[in-house]
């Protein structure tokens, strides 16, 4: 009779926990803050202090995944940075921050607060900001053409990776120039291909060189072809489709 009385209670027991524990969908807000610290190269061509009239357009640098961390010397390793030490003079402004984290992604909401605040402070042409990146600054450099599609009038991307539903999302507007080595196993060029064949499916205006025989590192001949400066400067974006 015991064992009775406690079986009941116990289905009782659970049959009243189950009454009360029903789903619920509830209405709620929480408002966020990201933060992030750049350390960054911020390069002045020699005529921005002779020509005090003068804006002057800006490159974007976005370094590969090698460079992330906290030393901001390893930025010089490669692209722009690294042709500016060795004494090349180019007629704009070069931004390059460094990515603070070895493992994440680049936080491409604070990457643009920082380009907005250094264009604001200095004398740069909204019209003429260009946009480059190797690798996972390749990638991270889709990722900016597509959040913020009226802010750049150039794109150069190497060895860079992106998910192709991007591309109906990238301003046609907006002359792209990929590049990517034909033996790369870091990211095989088949990333850029099939981008490149659906921006131009599409009636983007895109450049694809390819490198034979080359592998990750196809920045090196990427960022020591003096046309693609030539083809940077070239470019300003249409004031009325900002």
């Amino acid at each position: 009779m015991k064992h009775q009385v406690f079986y009941f209670f116990f289905i009782f027991l659970l049959q009243s926990c189950a009454a009360q524990s029903k789903s619920q969908l509830i209405d709620a807000q929480l408002k966020t803050v990201t933060t992030e610290t750049f350390d960054y190269y911020l390069y002045y061509p020699e005529e921005y202090q002779s020509n005090e009239d003068e804006k002057f357009p800006l490159l974007l640098f976005l370094h590969g995944g090698g460079e992330s961390g906290d030393s901001l010397v390893a930025i010089k390793r490669n692209g722009p940075p690294k042709l500016i030490t060795q004494g090349k003079k180019f007629p704009f402004l070069v931004l390059a921050p460094q990515n603070p984290h070895k493992k994440k992604w680049w936080n491409t909401t604070a990457l643009i607060q920082l380009l907005d605040t250094i264009v604001a402070n200095n004398r740069v042409d909204p019209q003429r900001i260009y946009l480059t990146g190797l690798s996972r600054g390749g990638g991270a450099a889709w990722e900016l053409a597509v959040q913020y599609p009226e802010k750049f009038a150039a794109l150069a991307v190497v060895c860079g990776m992106t998910p192709l539903p991007y591309a109906a999302w990238i301003d046609k507007e907006m002359p792209i120039w990929v590049f990517h080595g034909e033996e790369d196993e870091s990211i095989p060029i088949s990333e850029s291909e099939t981008m490149v064949d659906r921006l131009k499916s599409m009636g983007y205006d895109v450049r694809f060189t390819r490198y034979p025989g080359v592998g990750h590192n196809s920045w090196v001949r990427a960022y020591n072809n003096e046309e693609l400066y030539e083809w940077l400067v070239a470019q300003k974006r249409n004031e009325k489709n900002n």
